[in-house]
């Protein structure tokens, strides 16, 4: 069987890369790229922070996500900018855009990030590493701005990968390299392990993703439970999580929110979760579709966009079952830093229900038999208001 093949392309420092280029449009006589310059929100509302930093302005200690006061201070003399998200927005479409050329399989992961399954490809490109580098210096010659890209036989190592020395770089991360590239760098380096899990990982002696990688399963256990696997796991490059196309004229249902104030706690996310489930999947009953692929969404207080998602083995529309998987893809996936924004996605919907018969999977038949209970308290929610009748089930489920 032919190894896999990915890509992560990651644009470098994308805010202010794309404010540089339309700045320069406009006529703006310096590249902001090269001064003490920063993007930044209005002050007066909670916006007022730093969304993105020059390479000078980080080197004079300001960092993503610090205030405005907090940065002038660091640099009295900073340049500020507003962010432009239209045109943020039109940019991202471009790159993403150009990737598609390269493979019908190109997964959206964030505004300013992308996979690339390139398996099965060989016919057409005879050298991957050939490729990258033709990709990014693509990308930085027609576009302006630049980007890494990652090369690995899954999504993890391509997008740890990706994240190696920095901007304008290929890196790889296959199999027999890990142990020299990987291992080395701190705990915290290690894609989806947070704050929280790196200081409890600290305290019981594991400080690299070597410690990690050669750690006793049992005793990660003890801390993390069902998270432990994933782990030790993603410490020695093994994922086999799939890149998933984002068509979009395929279907999806989704809702965010932007939170108040930064939620690290993962009781108050399951509550907000909750809520989330409930509405994506009553609009989904209400279109009489299933979904195919569930998915949890977070944006996190330095304003990094991440998800995590599963492709269940059936199609379903039931609350309940679509809650399970969204509190499973929080185990696995929840780093315990403060988060900004959360939301729950729904997507590959599909108007019939194709069950996949298993042995060990016997929770098709009750989600379709529990349909019509569903749609009656669908009714008296749109009735009397949301949440006015709540399944035991999943009272129990969200406590």
């Amino acid at each position: 069987m032919n190894k896999r093949i990915i890509f992560h392309v990651d644009v470098n420092n994308a805010f202010l890369s794309w404010s540089a280029i339309l700045l320069l449009k406009q006529g703006y006589s310096t590249d902001i790229r090269t001064i003490p310059a920063i993007i930044g929100g209005d002050e007066s509302k909670r916006h007022g922070i730093v969304l993105a930093k020059s390479p000078i302005a980080k080197k004079m200690g300001i960092k993503t996500a610090d205030t405005i006061y907090s940065a002038k201070k660091k640099c009295p003399g900073i340049k500020i900018f507003p962010p432009n998200h239209q045109w943020y927005a039109a940019q991202s479409r471009k790159f993403h855009q150009y990737l598609k050329q390269y493979s019908p399989v190109v997964e959206k992961y964030s505004i300013d990030e992308a996979f690339i399954d390139l398996t099965g490809t060989k016919y057409i490109y005879d050298d991957y590493i050939k490729l990258a580098y033709k990709i990014k210096d693509d990308i930085k010659n027609k576009f302006g701005f630049t980007v890494n890209v990652g090369v690995a036989h899954n999504m993890l190592c391509a997008k740890m990968a990706s994240d190696f020395e920095k901007p304008d770089k290929v890196h790889t991360l296959f199999e027999d390299e890990v142990k020299t590239k990987m291992w080395p760098l701190p705990i915290e380096d290690l894609f989806m392990v947070g704050r929280s899990s790196s200081k409890i990982l600290r305290s019981i002696g594991i400080n690299t993703i070597g410690d990690l990688a050669n750690s006793n399963i049992g005793i990660l256990k003890k801390y993390f439970k069902n998270q432990a696997q994933f782990l030790l796991d993603s410490a020695n490059g093994i994922d086999y999580t799939k890149v998933e196309k984002h068509d979009s004229k395929s279907e999806s249902i989704s809702t965010t929110e932007t939170l108040v104030k930064d939620i690290s706690d993962k009781e108050d996310l399951k509550d907000i979760l909750f809520k989330q489930t409930d509405a994506v999947a009553r609009q989904l009953r209400a279109k009489n579709k299933y979904c195919h692929v569930v998915a949890i969404i977070y944006k996190n207080s330095s304003f990094e966009s991440y998800s995590k998602q599963v492709k269940l083995d059936n199609p379903t529309n039931d609350t309940n079952t679509i809650y399970k998987t969204v509190l499973h893809l929080l185990d696995i996936s929840f780093k315990g830093e403060p988060i900004r924004l959360i939301g729950v996605r729904l997507a590959n919907l599909s108007s019939a229900v194709v069950e996949q018969i298993s042995l060990f999977n016997q929770e098709v038949k009750e989600t379709n038999t529990s349909s019509d209970f569903q749609k009656i308290v669908d009714s008296l929610n749109n009735k009397f208001g949301n949440n006015t009748v709540i399944p035991a089930s999943m009272k129990k489920t969200n406590h």
